[in-house]
């Protein structure tokens, strides 16, 4: 499978995902110290696209409705600027036995 096949694969999953939203966020950037960062491996780490950069202002903008709470922009951000909790109780993402 080539990678251009493997990413549709993988978008064509997480569209599949069902996600309970809560109005507050669950994630937060620290814009400041994320601004240090020359690498942001945020933006293509995470497999559902929550974390964009504005083009114009250049900070990082947190889709957190389509979070999967998988915890990797955590683990990979160098200057732990992420503050992540999982959603509140009864929101995020719903997972099934398939």
């Amino acid at each position: 499978m080539g990678k251009e096949e493997n990413k549709k694969s993988i978008d064509k999953k997480i569209s599949t995902v069902k996600f309970e939203c809560s109005q507050n966020s669950h994630l937060t950037v620290n814009q400041a110290k994320c601004a240090k960062c020359k690498q942001k491996p945020c933006l293509f780490i995470c497999p559902a696209n929550v974390y964009i950069q504005d083009e114009e202002t250049k900070e990082i903008v947190v889709q957190y409705e389509n979070c999967l709470e998988c915890g990797a922009c955590k683990i990979v951000c160098p200057k732990k600027t992420i503050d992540w909790n999982y959603p509140a109780s009864s929101f995020g993402v719903v997972y099934k036995n398939s």
